[in-house]
């Protein structure tokens, strides 16, 4: 993976040695995002500040964690003693002047970009030049939050996944100018906070955001180009592929808003490339007020308890025809055209240089919950096959969504 990122003038840590572990950490935005990271760091043995410019919103947000802290307790998982000592490790602030020295501030407020500008040139100027700053965006390029920021070979991104305490992945994301001194040291600090780290640059979407599209889209385009419903296609990602939900179920769940959002912002930054063009299918779905379990209903209608209704037509999987279709033409198989594009996008951000295999493995894994890693994948499928298949949906649907990505033939990945 590339971190050839520039080595900062001033003197910063070289090791997570040189910094204390229990070292003071900022946590920016008392959101349900801020507030695991202040929980998760400190469960971690860190004095946390939770800012919040909201009145009452950071107060409130510890009462949360209050709360979530009690309910590990009922569930034997955390002692009493060792509650009640995380929570007294938090204090609750509205202003970044309340912020004390800190080896480490992490800002999670809403994705506004001049509002994280903002944010980060004010930490720049109020903490010391070994701090590390960092930024839990999902999709902002971290050398875009840094430009107001004297130096910003100190800003880097640390991507938690929702919820923080449970989830273990960490995207660690570097931009052009982010020192690799510090990127080695907020790796090894998440793993000392029990989490497993990768690392990728600030490409858009970084690993999952990015990698992730063709499961959605893919599955979109099937619906819309009359092949199956999406039931039987989440039956087929789910019993076939072993996907703990199918593509719709979990758009349904995530938001059909949030997740329109962040494929078109991948979008976007692409330069509006056609791999990742939002659906017809999907963007319908939301001008109609359909986002999901959250408005009660989406692909699927949903009953009072959140749970699919499956008695409205189209909510059960004809399963008959799901048969049919895994093990024929590519463009056809709902589960051969998903896996081949997703390998088809892993192999190229490796090839890009912006993760390396085994980290996008990992993050696939972890951070959705695949039942294999895409390169992993590729390796038993054949990547030589893969690029056949992705040839051959290149042909159906001319246009360049479907272009193979080079590394799939030249050897790189076996």
């Amino acid at each position: 993976m590339d971190t050839d990122v520039t080595e900062p003038d001033h003197p910063r840590p070289e090791t997570a040695d040189d910094a204390s572990p229990f070292g003071p950490v900022g946590v920016i935005g008392a959101g349900a995002m801020g507030a695991g990271i202040a929980q998760v760091a400190a469960t971690a043995g860190h004095a946390v500040t939770l800012v919040d410019a909201a009145p009452g919103a950071a107060a409130g947000a510890v009462e949360k964690i209050s709360a979530a802290l009690s309910r590990l307790v009922d569930k034997g998982r955390l002692s009493t003693d060792d509650a009640r000592a995380v929570l007294e490790r938090i204090t609750p602030a509205e202003g970044l002047d309340e912020l004390p020295n800190c080896g480490l501030v992490i800002e999670a407020v809403p994705e506004d970009l001049e509002l994280k500008r903002r944010i980060f040139a004010e930490l720049a100027d109020r903490q010391p030049s070994t701090t590390l700053l960092a930024t839990n965006t999902s999709s902002i390029d971290i050398d875009d939050i840094a430009a107001e920021v004297v130096d910003p070979e100190r800003v880097l991104g640390l991507h938690f996944f929702n919820p923080p305490p449970v989830m273990q992945l960490v995207e660690v994301v570097h931009g052009d100018r982010t020192a690799q001194a510090f990127v080695e040291h907020a790796t090894a600090l998440m793993t000392a906070w029990g989490k497993t780290p990768v690392r990728c640059s600030s490409t858009p979407g970084f690993i999952v955001n990015r990698v992730a599209r063709p499961f959605y889209g893919e599955a979109q385009r099937i619906v819309e180009e009359g092949i199956a419903d999406a039931a039987t296609v989440d039956w087929v990602l789910r019993e076939k592929g072993g996907f703990p939900m199918g593509p719709f179920e979990l758009t349904d769940f995530i938001g059909q808003d949030v997740n329109l959002a962040v494929g078109t912002s991948v979008w976007e930054q692409t330069g509006r490339d056609e791999r990742y063009a939002p659906t017809a299918l999907q963007q319908g779905l939301v001008e109609a007020g359909r986002l999901g379990r959250k408005s009660g209903r989406g692909v699927y209608p949903y009953a009072a308890d959140g749970s699919i209704d499956r008695s409205v037509e189209g909510g059960e999987p004809d399963v008959e025809l799901a048969e049919r279709l895994v093990g024929g033409p590519v463009a056809t198989d709902p589960l051969a055209r998903t896996l081949a594009m997703l390998v088809n996008e892993a192999v190229d951000l490796v090839a890009r240089g912006e993760a390396d295999a085994a980290d996008v493995d990992t993050a696939m894994r972890l951070g959705t919950r695949y039942p294999k890693g895409p390169i992993q994948w590729g390796r038993e499928i054949g990547f030589d096959v893969v690029a056949r298949q992705v040839a051959e949906l290149d042909e159906v649907h001319p246009g360049g969504r479907y272009r193979p990505s080079p590394a799939l033939t030249d050897g790189s990945l076996s």
